[in-house]
């Protein structure tokens, strides 16, 4: 699944995925673009994978947008800048951030720019503490354009938003943790350990149940209370398809049978 720009590793229903433009820093050319939409396709229905991992080869997670092949070499080509950008929109904004299966941000280096939308879209994000963030637009007369800003909207408390972005200044993994931009920051030493052994716990779940989770936390975000216990029904009884069933009968099931107790870990590991 190795594209020129993309490396693909599955292992244990893991997939790593890594930007590989190192000596760009990971930069999105058009052509990373085009690898990654491909790639989340192609994941998106093997059932061998239940959790990805997004980071980046070398130092870096990924610089932003490559100045020079997106915008700079583009400027004359209005139709295929405007089907890159749609295409960099689409798979860091929507597919990301709506996609069937648990997603995790590991930040292991420079994250700039257009990275940022990444990092808000997955599910969860880890990051090294000696990693480095930065909005610097304002530094060269722009702004934080295309998903960033709504990104910043998101997730970020508006003060950090605009002083990061206003500034340019950059900080690092511990300050990214500080105001809730990740979860958490380990040593960069410690970071794919430890943001493997939660992708593990995570791809431990039923994949329905995560699903599930997912669509009605990322639905509910935008729809009005009514609408959004409406919802919430139609996901149970969706979930119920696609189980069998399996949450009413193995799950509470075995807690009527006295088998396991909730709240003590997962149905596996408590039964008794």
């Amino acid at each position: 699944m190795d594209t020129e720009t993309i490396k693909v590793a599955i292992n244990d229903g893991i997939a790593k995925i890594l930007f590989n433009r190192p000596k760009k820093k990971n930069a999105m050319n058009p052509q990373l673009h085009r690898d990654i939409t491909d790639v989340l396709e192609r994941l998106r229905y093997d059932d061998a994978v239940r959790v990805l991992i997004v980071t980046g080869a070398g130092d870096a997670f990924s610089a932003g947008m490559d100045l020079k092949e997106f915008f700079h070499d583009l400027k004359d080509q209005p139709k295929e800048y405007d089907r890159i950008l749609r295409l960099a929109t689409e798979w860091r904004s929507r597919t990301l951030r709506y996609y069937p299966k648990p997603t995790i941000a590991m930040v292991n280096g420079f994250c700039f720019g257009g990275a940022f939308s990444i990092v808000e879209s997955c599910d969860l994000a880890f990051a090294a503490r000696e990693a480095k963030f930065g909005l610097s637009e304002i530094n060269f007369k722009g702004f934080p354009g295309g998903s960033v800003s709504k990104s910043l909207a998101n997730l970020f408390r508006p003060r950090d938003a605009l002083f990061y972005a206003m500034t340019g200044r950059p900080f690092d993994g511990a300050e990214a943790e500080r105001i809730g931009f990740v979860n958490k920051a380990f040593p960069l030493a410690e970071l794919e350990h430890e943001t493997m052994k939660i992708a593990a716990e995570i791809a431990g779940k039923d994949p329905v149940a995560l699903q599930m989770t997912k669509d009605a936390y990322r639905h509910s975000l935008e729809m009005p209370l009514d609408a959004a216990l409406n919802f919430i029904v139609a996901k149970e009884a969706e979930m119920t398809i696609k189980q069998g069933d399996a949450w009413r009968r193995e799950g509470i099931g075995d807690f009527v049978a006295g088998e396991y107790k909730p709240g003590l870990g997962g149905r596996d590991s408590t039964r008794r």
